[in-house]
């Protein structure tokens, strides 16, 4: 088995049981988004492939301890990967990656393969997708607070009173900001794109909730 293959059943078996929306579709999807950039903007395969695959394979220990789980991953992937065997550099490489992917942390990517790796991944933050992944995200967050009592102070929107609230206020905090923050021409592309269809439907949800911002 090649190291991507590898890594992929690594990650899979690790986030079988992620409770939220940083399952193992959405690494894939990433995954995916990354090599579409790169097709027009370049940047080096196999780095994006297992920066993309590993980006989120601490987010179940942050479920449990708090924390960051980009740093988590970071410390996941350079174990795995030096046990796999992989060169220092590109370990290296990888980790630095997954270290400044996170939209929240406001870190930024110092390497082409970072920078798309940023792009991709906010980028399954827009489009149906991405209303899909919001309201998931909200329901997973208020369940682990009523059952394990995990609060994520980084997603404080999840755990208004009225939903809907919480709903708008996510997305003026994150998808409508994120088209500032991509670092590609190919990314700012998808996003316009994606973005035409969450302002639709914010423009209906408000019109059928009689919602007043």
């Amino acid at each position: 088995m090649d190291l991507i293959e590898q890594t992929r059943e690594y990650v899979s078996e690790i986030l079988a049981d992620e409770p939220s929306t940083h399952d193992m579709s959405h690494i894939e999807r990433v995954e995916d988004v990354c090599m579409r950039i790169r097709e027009k903007e370049g940047g080096d395969e196999q780095v994006l492939r297992l920066a993309a695959l590993l980006h989120d394979v601490g987010i179940m220990k942050e479920h449990q301890q708090g924390g960051d789980h980009a740093q988590y991953s970071a410390e996941i992937a350079q174990e795995f990967l030096t046990v796999a065997g992989a060169d220092k550099d590109l370990i290296e490489h990888v980790t630095a990656c997954i270290r400044s992917h996170r939209f929240s942390s406001g870190l930024e990517a110092q390497t082409l393969e970072a920078k798309i790796l940023q792009d991709a991944d906010r980028i399954d933050a827009l489009g149906a997708v991405g209303i899909f992944r919001s309201l998931m995200s909200m329901g997973a967050l208020r369940a682990m607070r009523s059952t394990i009592g995990t609060v994520k102070e980084r997603s404080m929107n999840a755990y208004k009173e009225d939903p809907l609230e919480g709903f708008y206020e996510y997305m003026n905090n994150k998808p409508f900001k994120i088209l500032g923050r991509l670092n590609t021409g190919t990314a700012r592309e998808i996003a316009r794109e994606r973005l035409k269809l969450m302002h639709v439907y914010l423009n209906a949800l408000q019109e059928e909730t009689c919602y007043i911002k």
